[in-house]
């Protein structure tokens, strides 16, 4: 018998697998995809010849995309800037902070500011003190400096203020190779038990602009793995049926890794989608049901195809750390735990993904902490253990001076950092006290107390002057 019981979220069947597959390659091969980068596009008409490809569109043949499959990894080993291995994808379902967020909420407030260097430094700290985040993703756009210089003290903020690896997204893909050599400059060979993964997004529907394309040719020359990603909005840059989003998805991420393979058979990457929806009187994406659900799906079919996998991290949705925000918090990272999600890097976000709030992830530290005990399951203890305690007990009789009860009980139960377990008259006596109050000063409490890495004033020194030389030239 097995000992430890677990849940488990299995979505599609083998056929539906299939299915997608093979309308996935149709779309590959019939409707073919925009490649604006002339590098790119040689390197697809070198592998299937001019008859397949027609001004910029690639017509991508089944043949091709299988070889591909063949020759990508299927795990990725992830490390920490000191060089431990932080995790292996795929495996356990982790989760990061982010992403490029325009502006701040701040805790103590809930006012809304432009985000800033100072806000990034604390940000960064802050995630890395929260035990259940793996990863730091680019957690703002910073406003104050110039935009020329934006991801360049982003990525120097982000390194010198963590251990944890680093989801890195560069807003302007201009300055993508140097921001490369800032982080060879400050840590040496980034291949080597690599902790950087940037982030890439083709453009839906099937396009794979020159930006990303250069991006991926400077990644892997460096040696690194990436995250391959796309983001589709139903109805709008994907049909407005979740069966529809899938297959131009799913067709999207084929098209991605086969130019990956073509660039450098072997190359590392991980793949995955967001999939949101359209609204059509705001003009703004949001989550909903179906879109948490194509996200398992999508992370089956990663699993089906032997490939690493990233998904969505339940964010964009809320005010604030409000009613809104949790509920999308807890279905994404409940779900994405029992079903076969890899890496989640983007919690934080509110207000239509444009500001980050630090009480979001303080809450859904314990959310994510929550699901993984959920997930986890329990073990069938020795019976004859159980049935004496039962038999202890015997009817009308109680299990709290049993032997069990005093080995486990401090830690057989869920204890919150935030939220006290109040009895009804505690909590009239306190004055009736709202969750966001706890939440609000735990919060505060933890980000008056944050402490940088032993290395940051060497970092920032080394840093900074890069920069300033860069910017000098």
């Amino acid at each position: 018998m097995e000992k430890t019981i677990h849940p488990n979220l299995i979505v599609l069947n083998d056929v539906q697998k299939e299915k997608i597959h093979t309308d996935s390659l149709q779309v590959l091969a019939t409707v073919g995809v925009r490649v604006d980068s002339a590098t790119a596009r040689q390197l697809f008409t070198d592998a299937i010849g001019t008859e397949a490809t027609r001004e910029d569109r690639v017509y991508i043949p089944a043949e091709l995309v299988e070889y591909a499959l063949k020759l990508a990894p299927s795990s990725v080993d992830i490390y920490n800037r000191r060089g431990d291995l932080a995790f292996r994808l795929p495996g356990q379902t982790r989760f990061g902070i982010g992403v490029t967020a325009l502006y701040y909420q701040n805790p103590e407030t809930d006012r809304i500011e432009p985000f800033t260097r100072q806000h990034m430094e604390t940000t960064v700290r802050l995630g890395d003190i929260l035990p259940n985040f793996d990863t730091i993703s680019t957690i703002g756009i910073i406003q104050d400096v110039s935009p020329e210089q934006s991801d360049l003290y982003a990525t120097l903020e982000m390194m010198a203020n963590t251990v944890k690896p680093l989801v890195i997204l560069v807003s302007d893909e201009r300055v993508f190779p140097a921001v490369l050599d800032l982080l060879a400059h400050l840590h040496g060979d980034l291949a080597l038990k690599s902790f950087i993964i940037p982030y890439f997004n083709p453009i839906s529907p099937l396009v794979i602009n020159e930006g990303t394309a250069d991006k991926m040719f400077a990644a892997i020359e460096r040696g690194l793995t990436f995250i391959y990603s796309n983001y589709g909005m139903a109805g709008a840059t994907t049909p407005i049926t979740p069966a529809g989003s899938l297959i131009l998805l799913n067709a999207e991420l084929l098209a991605g890794l086969t130019l990956i393979q073509l660039i450098k058979e072997g190359a590392p990457a991980i793949f995955g989608s967001l999939p949101a929806s359209f609204n059509m009187k705001g003009k703004g994406s949001f989550y909903d049901p179906r879109g948490y659900l194509l996200n398992l799906v999508c992370a089956e079919m990663m699993d089906y195809y032997h490939l690493p996998h990233c998904g969505t991290s339940g964010s964009g949705m809320g005010w604030g750390a409000d009613l809104i925000s949790a509920g999308h918090q807890w279905t994404n990272h409940v779900t994405s735990c029992i079903g076969r999600v890899g890496l989640a890097p983007f919690v934080g976000n509110i207000l239509d993904s444009i500001t980050f709030s630090p009480a979001v992830i303080t809450y859904a530290n314990e959310i994510i902490e929550q699901a993984r005990l959920f997930t986890g399951g329990f073990d069938m203890d020795d019976t004859s253990t159980i049935l004496n305690e039962i038999a202890q007990a015997g009817p009308g009789g109680n299990f709290l001076t049993s032997d069990l009860t005093f080995k486990q009980f401090r830690q057989a139960q869920y204890h919150s950092d935030i939220f006290p377990r109040l009895t009804p008259e505690e909590w009239q006596t306190e004055g009736f006290p709202r969750p966001d109050n706890y939440l609000r000063q735990y919060t505060n409490e933890l980000m008056s107390s944050l402490d940088p890495p032993g290395d940051h004033e060497d970092l920032m020194a080394k840093g900074e002057a890069f920069i300033c030389k860069l910017v000098a030239r």
